[in-house]
């Protein structure tokens, strides 16, 4: 009895020493981290308190970390087995570091940061810990402003197609109205210019990311973030199109409303009105995806026992 009770014992301390995660490792491994990148990241940080399209930057990391919490019973069992092509990635994100900096390349030397971040997880967890903490680490990508040149090929298609939109929809309900690319001309004299700050970026960025954790936190289906992820597209820019329209409209009759804290409180309200959508396309999504993994042969029925 005292040799299987001494057996399980010695099993349960071998199996909890062979779980124990490198958390020295892990921590030198942060902190240099960090002391190498702290020029790139505190641009960053700059950027997000500066720049109004990069507001969202300061909560990506705090919830990227959550998720990464919300995971810690799956990296608690894991087995951790270094990988040394992590070494590699590491070193390979510090001469891209380097590389972007020399070249003026603020995008390439700031996502290096995350390469080599990636590369740590894999050299000190193995290919499972990274699998486990894919996600959080994708919720990264966020953080990273739109590199310049593509920025300015998105914002001025966006700008012409929101004024379009505008000028069919003003015109339509009998506002008068004319577009000379994107400025719009009202009949009461009022012209009003589309700029890159109205091109709809900004909630194309902040509606992409919420729509990634509202489906972690309320639907188990891997696939449904990226069905949601994709259904932002549309959903922002005809948000951003409906805006422009309703300023268009408000400045016909009420220019001193189509400024400051009304304009700003118009976003505001698009933007929940946005969010809305995104949770109506989750739900009908779901409703079709039920329906037919319910019509297929073979599906499991429910008996209700009573």
């Amino acid at each position: 009895m005292g040799t299987y009770a001494e057996t399980v014992t010695g099993t349960k301390t071998a199996s909890t020493e062979k779980a124990q995660l490198p958390w020295t490792a892990m921590l030198w491994f942060g902190i240099l981290l960090i002391a190498c990148y702290a020029p790139v990241l505190y641009g960053l940080v700059h950027q997000w308190s500066t720049d109004e399209d990069m507001g969202h930057g300061f909560f990506v990391p705090l919830v990227a970390g959550f998720v990464a919490w919300k995971r810690r019973d799956e990296l608690a069992s894991l087995t951790p087995v270094p990988n040394y092509w992590g070494l590699a990635l590491v070193l390979f994100g510090a001469i891209q570091m380097m590389l972007g900096t020399l070249g003026a390349q603020i995008f390439v030397a700031r996502t290096a940061f995350l390469v080599s971040l990636v590369g740590a997880i894999l050299f000190l967890l193995g290919t499972r810990g990274l699998k486990i903490l894919a996600f959080p680490l994708f919720l990264l990508i966020f953080m990273f402003p739109i590199p310049s040149i593509i920025y300015a090929r998105i914002t001025l298609p966006l700008q012409l197609f929101a004024s379009s939109v505008a000028e069919i929809v003003l015109n339509f309900i009998g506002t008068p109205v004319l577009r000379d690319g994107n400025v719009l001309e009202l009949a009461n004299g009022q012209r009003l210019s589309v700029v890159e700050a109205c091109s709809g970026i900004r909630s194309l960025l902040s509606l992409s990311f919420l729509s990634l954790i509202y489906a972690y936190f309320f639907d188990s289906k891997v696939w449904m973030r990226w069905v949601l992820l994709a259904a932002t597209i549309p959903i922002a820019i005809a948000a951003n199109a409906s805006r422009v329209t309703l300023t268009g409209l408000i400045s016909e009759y009420r220019p001193d409303l189509a400024q400051g804290f009304f304009h700003i409180l118009e976003g505001w309200v698009l933007f929940i009105v946005a969010l809305t959508l995104l949770v109506v396309f989750h739900q009908l999504v779901n409703r079709i995806y039920g329906a037919v993994h319910r019509s297929q042969p073979g599906a499991p029925t429910q008996h209700v026992t009573v």
